[in-house]
């Protein structure tokens, strides 16, 4: 048992020693972080850094962001940048030209459409992939106000017929041979 009593001390001396060489240790394995996209610069990177930057504006700044990326030459990085404005959910949609901005990218053999072809496939998958939920829901949503005009129809008919056997004279009950109701 002295010997633990012992060791105790030692141990709490080198534990500031541990931490600190731990420390230094994962200091040296951390990875380093990549520099923020500039402004300027047309990378993908600097496209996924525009679409949240998307999320941020007001309706009406992004009425003029639509106005500048019509202004602008097409390069494949206003492309991109067009695409994910036509595609977001706060604006007007429409998927139909993204996808064509999108496919025009994917199809270019400009170098400097390659980086983007990535991005863009993403961003066109995601948009088919809208595009067909959104049939569904239409095609569910047909659906269901035709059934709801069916039980509509139904209900009427039922109300009809109530009517009419309420309208109906009873009949006698009829008497069986033996003297028993029916």
């Amino acid at each position: 048992m002295s010997s633990k009593k012992e060791f105790l001390p030692v141990r709490s001396a080198l534990l500031p020693w541990l931490v600190a060489f731990t420390l230094a240790l994962s200091a040296c394995t951390t990875p380093i972080m990549k520099k923020a996209a500039r402004q300027d610069e047309t990378t993908p990177e600097a496209a996924l850094i525009y679409y949240h930057g998307l999320s941020r504006m007001t309706p009406a700044e992004l009425g003029r962001e639509r106005m500048v990326l019509t202004a602008v030459p097409q390069t494949p990085y206003t492309q991109v940048r067009m695409a994910m404005l036509l595609g977001h959910p706060r604006v007007q949609q429409d998927l139909g030209k993204a996808l064509a901005l999108l496919d025009s990218v994917l199809k270019s053999s400009d170098p400097a459409a390659m980086p983007f072809h990535p991005l863009a496939r993403v961003v066109a998958d995601n948009y088919l992939e809208r595009s067909k939920l959104d049939g569904q829901l239409e095609k569910q949503g047909q659906q269901l106000k035709d059934s709801q005009r069916k039980a509509t129809e139904l209900q009427e008919k039922l109300d009809s017929l109530a009517d009419i056997e309420r309208t109906l004279t009873p009949r006698p009950s009829a008497v069986r041979p033996g003297g028993i109701k029916r």
